[in-house]
C-alpha cells in the first residue's frame, strides 16, 4: 500500500523502538519521513534505513522539551519536503532518573516531576504548535500521541509519567475539537507492553515483569514495536478519516483484565525503559 504517497510525516522521538519502527513504515507506505529523536546519530541511522529500502527521509536532533529545537526540525521540514502533512509523537523521558526516581505523590521530587512533564506533554504541546500551522497550509493533516495505559490506569508509582500520558490524550482530544472542521485529526494509542528487541529478556526485571503482564493479556504472545506502528499508519491513512479524538487501546486485552494489577504485586516495572 501506498498510502501515504506526497505525505510528509515528522516522528517526534524517531530514533530507536517504537518511534523508529513508525518511521519506516510510513516511508514504506509512501510518505517522506523527518525523524527527531535527541540522540541524533539514532535518528541519522532511522532515516539511512530507510533511503536504503529507497525511501525519503532525514534525521535531526531534536530536544523535543525544548522550543527553538521543535521550531527548527518542524521549519527543516518545511523546506525540505514543502509541508508538514502527518505527526507522530513518540519521545518520553526514559532516563534513569525518570525510571527509578518517578514514585508517588508524596515522594517524588518536583524537579524530577517538572522534567519528565516538560518532555512527555508539554513537548507534544511544542511539537502540535509548530506543525498544526504547517498542516493548515495544506489543508488539514493528522496527529498521533503515543500515551500508555497507564494514562487510564492507578498504579502505585510513576506518578509523573501517567499523568503525563493521561494528558497526552486529553491533548489529542483537545487538537480534534479545536480543529477539525479544518481538517485536522487528532488520536492517541495507549500501548500495553511492547517488546522493542529480544534482549530485553535478559534483564531479569523485565523478565519477571512481562511473565506478570502475560498472566493479563488475551493474546498468546506480548505486543511488538510493529504491533504500535501498523496502528499508528492507520490512524494516520485516510482509512481512518471518521475516527479522531480518540484513544486506542493496543494492549493485547490487559485493560480488560483490570490493568496491570501492580498494586497488588511485589514486581515493579521501575528501572525498565523500551516499554
Amino acid at each position: 500500500m501506498q498510502r501515504f504517497e506526497g505525505k510528509v510525516a515528522v516522528v517526534a522521538g524517531g530514533g530507536r523502538g517504537i518511534g523508529a519502527e513508525t518511521a519506516v513504515r510510513l516511508a514504506a507506505e509512501g510518505a517522506a519521513v523527518v525523524v527527531g529523536d535527541l540522540i541524533a546519530a539514532n535518528a541519522v541511522a532511522t532515516a539511512k534505513l530507510i533511503e536504503d529500502s529507497g525511501g525519503r527521509a532525514f534525521g535531526a536532533e531534536l530536544d523535543i522539551a525544548d522550543e527553538d529545537s521543535v521550531r527548527d526540525l518542524m521549519a527543516l521540514a518545511v523546506s525540505t519536503y514543502g509541508g508538514i502533512d502527518l505527526l507522530d509523537n513518540n519521545a518520553a523521558d526514559t532516563s534513569a532518573a525518570a525510571m527509578t526516581g518517578d514514585t508517588d505523590a508524596v515522594d517524588i521530587d518536583l524537579g524530577l516531576w517538572d522534567q519528565i512533564l516538560s518532555v512527555n506533554i508539554r513537548g507534544f504541546l511544542l511539537t502540535s504548535r509548530y506543525a498544526i500551522p504547517a498542516m493548515l497550509e495544506r489543508g488539514g493533516g493528522a496527529i498521533v500521541n503515543i500515551a500508555s495505559g497507564s494514562g487510564l490506569s492507578g498504579e502505585p508509582d510513576h506518578v509523573a509519567y501517567g499523568c503525563s500520558k493521561a494528558a497526552a490524550m486529553q491533548l489529542a482530544r483537545h487538537i480534534a475539537v479545536r480543529w477539525g472542521k479544518e481538517g485536522i485529526r487528532a488520536n492517541a494509542i495507549a500501548p500495553g507492553l511492547i517488546v522493542s528487541n529480544p534482549t530485553m529478556f535478559e534483564n531479569e526485571v523485565f523478565r519477571g515483569f512481562a511473565d506478570l503482564i502475560k498472566l493479563r493479556i488475551l493474546t498468546p504472545d506480548l505486543g511488538r514495536t510493529q504491533d504500535i506502528a501498523g496502528t499508528v499508519a492507520f490512524l494516520l491513512s485516510d482509512d481512518a478519516a471518521y475516527i479522531t479524538g480518540q484513544t486506542l487501546q493496543v494492549d493485547g486485552g490487559m485493560f480488560l483484565r483490570g490493568g496491570t494489577g501492580r498494586v497488588d504485586e511485589a514486581i515493579s516495572s521501575q528501572g525498565l525503559d523500551d516499554v
